[in-house]
């Protein structure tokens, strides 16, 4: 379109800007699940969608026109798909996959945008065809080759740091520079740059995500309600089995003390009916206000009385205890004394011919 930016309807620029300054205000919200972050993303997806469709009247972006025929100022409004597919597979409380079958369709809506000025570069190109080709199954990584998926992954997170650098330095402009033509062009390239290189990520994600979501089993609305009213059924006529029984002869395990008797297990160990460990239960509340440590057993008299039947406590000691010992030694035993008295001798002789220090020869000057 050959209009300038300060022909272009003043309600386009500031529904723009509302929607941006939504989706900024987003990234200040920690907590995605909360009401707040929920009701500033609803109004930012609606706010980006009033922007779609008054682009599409508008007429802003026209398929006979070329790269160099956007006013600089309109090469923001390429974006508004992109953020519109970014908040859509933000949002928790929608169905899954309705959301991100929107959030598919929007960044397919850019990229079929960008292919028809051809800025695509032949990279992204190739990667758009593939996708046409098999958008269901679509995949950066299409090679099982680990070292070739290791060095696509570097690739491309080397490639989106290189092109975030860009965009932070070429923001970083002089106040002077702010209002010229060719460096807003410039920044609003390379932010499409980023965008595209994130598109093609998020399509690889969203169509694992519906690969995940086409394996999960179909439980419609109405089938969980009857289930839920089916379970109702079921426990109600058991809760009024025994005033309103179905049957005119009951089973003898309810005719047997109302159903009290009997086995409580069956031969496969499944249980007949319903009961309750007392002894395990019992236990349990009364260790629930109990120390952390382990508590004693006994008293320290009822342990040395165990341990006296046990034989661990000599009894007696002392001089009385040694004297004892030795009247234990038979003095008629002669070869004993020999063996006693050639062991003392030769425990002499060694203290003799080994004097105390002579193995000490670190210190000696």
């Amino acid at each position: 379109m050959d209009s300038s930016n300060a022909e272009q309807p003043s309600s386009l620029r500031k529904l723009f800007e509302t929607a941006n300054n939504q989706r900024h205000k987003l990234d200040s919200i920690t907590d995605r699940s909360s009401s707040t972050y929920q009701q500033n993303l609803r109004a930012g997806i609606e706010a980006f969608q009033q922007c779609q469709q008054l682009t599409d009247r508008l007429a802003v972006f026209s398929p006979n026109e070329t790269q160099d025929d956007i006013a600089s100022g309109d090469l923001q409004y390429l974006l508004v798909n992109h953020y519109l597919g970014e908040l859509l597979r933000q949002d928790s409380i929608t169905n899954r996959k309705t959301v991100l079958q929107q959030a598919q369709t929007a960044y397919e809506l850019y990229l079929k945008l960008l292919d028809a000025y051809d800025m695509l570069s032949k990279a992204e190109s190739k990667l758009y065809q593939r996708y046409l080709s098999s958008s269901d199954d679509f995949s950066l990584l299409s090679t099982s080759d680990p070292t070739a998926r290791r060095n696509t992954k570097i690739a491309r997170y080397k490639q989106e740091q290189e092109l975030k650098l860009k965009l932070r330095s070429l923001a970083q402009v002089p106040l002077a520079l702010q209002n010229d033509d060719a460096a807003s062009r410039e920044i609003y390239l390379a932010e499409i740059q980023l965008c595209t290189h994130n598109t093609f990520h998020a399509l690889d994600i969203i169509s694992q995500e519906l690969q995940i979501i086409a394996l999960m089993p179909l439980t419609s609305p109405a089938a969980q309600s009857e289930e839920r009213d089916t379970d109702c059924r079921q426990r109600d006529r058991t809760c009024n089995r025994d005033s309103y029984p179905d049957r005119l002869d009951p089973p003898i395990s309810q005719l047997l003390n109302n159903g009290r008797a009997g086995p409580i297990l069956s031969k496969d160990g499944k249980p007949l009916k319903p009961f309750t460990l007392l002894e395990s239960r019992q236990r349990r509340q009364n260790e629930v206000f109990r120390p952390d440590h382990a508590l004693p057993t006994m008293t320290i008299d009822e342990y040395l009385e165990e341990e006296k039947r046990r034989g661990g406590i000599i009894a007696g000691g002392g001089q009385t205890s040694g004297a004892a010992v030795s009247q234990e030694t038979d003095e008629d035993d002669v070869q004993k004394a020999d063996m006693e008295t050639m062991k003392k001798r030769e425990w002499d002789e060694y203290m003799e011919a080994n004097p105390k220090g002579s193995g000490n020869t670190l210190n000696r000057g």
